[in-house]
């Protein structure tokens, strides 16, 4: 079943909103959707809701927002959309991208004033492509603790959240209208609910091998470091509505997850000074490009591996971080007093990686990198030297259903269907037609802020119906 007749529905309740999926997107849009005064349901397929949101650093990009003023950083609209549009070569939709920045800041002030998330602005270090430091998290940087929040503040709202709930297809009128959803639970028993308009928020489709080797052929052997639920369910229920799609050979890849360990190491020791080098010790990219291109840079090194190569200082902004503190518990940090004693570790070429060390402190103080990065403004690399050994992966896809400004989703005629919304993963986002459009944060950027988009629109949809 994907999309069948309303007349074949059993509807015995009908919800004026009906939310799929319980990540970021989906608990911003039922967030929203309560404040606006409906009456929200939100169905999860997981026994707790996880999804991508779970598996992020939590970081969240905004531009104007309290916690930037406070720290004074001048940021605006212009400029964040700016920073999207120079990392997408000027593919993403513009009136999506504006759309974004215009609410983010706002977005972050009333998840953290409102909502009592504990969010705070990240310092210390730009990511790749931002011109301003924009990026809000939790205090652990993990989207565990994210979703926790978001999880939390559905149960002070007193929102209706259905967990072990995976919808099993739709019911809609021949005008594309979606008057219902067809539910699986986990001991075999089905039921249908009606529902007065449906936001899509259960991401993309990343854990689906055949749609990503139909789409996204280059990563279709890399490993998946996404949520398995991440199926495409979003994207074939809209196609089968009618909805047109874009970007799907777009998609978020990280070129630094611990191996086998399977655990994100934070690419601010890349941004901060550090280097990668492949099995011959040698470096093989310029690391500052973006972490969602290295991926395939990494995976086309010999065994599809790489080694984070960097020193006491940056392991000790590493540790700032949850995930990195748990990849040092696991073994996973190797360090040594000089690179041929942390060759010696890693099993890395000696006289390279001492080579390759010596070139990167080089370039930090004023030479010309042969990769083209600019390592000016971070401290050339001192001893003690630490390593980490990563591989490439795929995190979550960014192409999707095309929607207009207020999430809904649009046929190929660029008319919107009736009553059906979108965000998160479920959307094409703004990082252009490949891996290299990805700007930091992208990811929970379109969950967010389209969360909050959608849940408002949902909300207006089913007010004037009732009208």
């Amino acid at each position: 079943m994907t999309v069948r007749p309303t007349a074949e529905a059993r509807l015995d309740v009908t919800v004026p909103v009906v939310i799929v999926g319980a990540g970021a997107c989906g608990a911003v849009a039922a967030l929203t959707a309560r404040d606006a005064g409906a009456d929200v349901l939100v169905l999860e397929r997981d026994p707790v809701p996880q999804g991508s949101t779970a598996l992020s650093s939590g970081m969240i990009p905004a531009c104007g927002s309290r916690l930037q003023r406070e720290r004074g950083v001048d940021d605006s609209p212009e400029i964040m959309a700016a920073d999207i549009q120079k990392k997408a070569r000027n593919e993403a939709d513009p009136a999506i991208v504006e759309a974004l920045c215009q609410v983010s800041g706002a977005t972050i002030d009333w998840l953290a004033d409102e909502k009592g998330l504990p969010l705070a602005l990240v310092e210390g270090f730009l990511y790749p492509g931002h011109s301003r430091l924009r990026m809000h998290a939790p205090p652990s940087k993990t989207g565990a603790e994210l979703i926790g929040g978001l999880t939390e503040a559905l149960a002070r709202d007193g929102i209706d959240l259905m967990t072990n709930a995976r919808v099993a297809g739709l019911y809609a009128d021949p005008d594309g209208r979606v008057t219902g959803l067809r539910l699986g639970r986990p001991d075999g028993s089905a039921e249908d609910i009606g529902c007065g308009a449906l936001v899509l928020a259960c991401n993309g489709f990343g854990g689906n091998p055949e749609m990503v080797k139909r789409y996204i052929p280059a990563m279709a052997e890399a490993l998946y470091f996404g949520h398995t639920g991440n199926t495409g369910d979003a994207v074939e229920w809209g196609q089968a509505l009618g909805a047109a799609t874009r970007h799907m050979a777009a998609f978020q890849g990280h070129g630094s997850v611990a191996h086998p360990h399977n655990t994100l190491i934070t690419w601010a020791l890349m941004m901060e000074g550090g280097v990668q080098v492949n099995a011959d010790g040698r470096r093989f990219s310029n690391e500052h490009l973006g972490y969602s291109e290295q991926a395939a840079a990494v995976l086309g090194q010999p065994d599809g591996v790489a080694w984070d190569i960097y020193d006491a200082r940056l392991h000790e902004l590493g540790m700032t971080f949850e995930d990195y503190r748990g990849a040092a518990e696991t073994g996973a940090i190797l360090s040594g007093d000089t690179p041929e004693a942390l060759a010696e570790k890693a099993g890395l070429p000696p006289g390279a990686l001492a080579e390759t060390v010596a070139q990167a402190r080089a370039c930090a103080e004023g030479a010309e990198d042969p990769f083209g990065r600019d390592f000016s403004g971070a401290p050339a690399l001192a001893p003690p030297f630490y390593a980490v050994k990563v591989t490439g992966a795929l995190f979550h896809t960014q192409g999707g259903l095309v929607i207009d400004p207020a999430a809904r989703v649009l046929r190929p005629d660029g008319r919107p269907l009736p009553n059906l919304f979108a965000g998160g993963g479920a959307a094409c986002g703004v990082s252009g037609s490949a891996d290299w459009g990805y700007l930091s944060g992208n990811g929970l950027l379109a969950a967010v802020m389209l969360g909050r988009i959608a849940g408002r629109s949902a909300a207006r949809s089913v007010a004037k119906d009732a009208a």
